[in-house]
């Protein structure tokens, strides 16, 4: 099993968490607008109590996005610098899948829509198989308006779960969508001990990537296009 370090910043949470042998420890924190100022020092915190450097970790893991562009931007670039520095591979986890784990984490396997308020007015979502805590996406994540997801719920095994702040949009779902819910978590944000153990089965199939090849997912855009004149 590899040494991992993992970390996320795409909502208003920040949290950073290592992983070595069995043991996986995480510092989780609600703070708007100051994931500039915690995240470094969470880090090395984190490193300490394990008494690890940066040469003994194996890869960097961060939360991909979708999510805040500020937020993705930032653990991007902190990933790339420690990668860069220590001549480390990076390995990229969507923060959809890994709130899809949450939710998933004290069943075998279930069918999880994982959904994040995207601002105005829009939500990133997705739908994921998850069996022992490993997510598989079954179709495309998304930017829409609530009321124009696919009403279509995929087949899964397990119960059909819904996860994550877009959850306050639910009334503006397809009908379909809302009454397929057995049980629903709006208060979960994606964590980085669920990015971490995405992130070790990731490790083990080789699905790394160069720091130099980093690339958030924004899924908007007009985030990162500019405006033709």
């Amino acid at each position: 099993m590899p040494v991992l370090l993992a970390f996320d910043t795409s909502t208003e949470a920040c949290s950073c968490a290592v992983l070595q042998g069995g043991r996986l420890e995480e510092r989780f924190e609600l703070i708007p607008r100051q994931h500039n100022q915690l995240l470094l020092p969470m880090i090395h915190g984190m490193l300490s109590d394990f008494g690890l450097g940066f040469a003994d970790l194996d890869a960097v893991a961060f939360g991909k996005g979708p999510g805040s562009f500020t937020g993705l931007r930032i653990a991007a670039g902190v990933a790339q610098g420690i990668a860069f520095a220590a001549d480390l591979p990076v390995i990229g986890v969507s923060t959809l899948a890994a709130l899809a784990a949450e939710a998933a984490a004290a069943v075998p396997s279930a069918l999880v829509f994982s959904c994040l308020d995207a601002r105005i007015d829009e939500i990133y979502s997705g739908w994921y198989q998850v069996s022992d805590g490993m997510p598989v996406l079954l179709s495309a994540e998304q930017l829409c308006r609530p009321e124009l997801l696919a009403a279509d719920v995929p087949g899964g095994e397990g119960p059909v779960l819904a996860a994550g702040n877009g959850l306050q949009f639910l009334s503006r779902m397809p009908p379909q969508i809302q009454n397929s819910f057995e049980n629903s978590y709006p208060l979960l944000l994606p964590r980085s001990r669920y990015i971490a153990k995405i992130a070790s089965q990731m490790w083990q199939r080789n699905e790394i990537m160069a720091p130099d090849n980093i690339e958030p997912v924004y899924l908007r855009d007009k985030v990162t296009q500019s405006q033709k004149p």
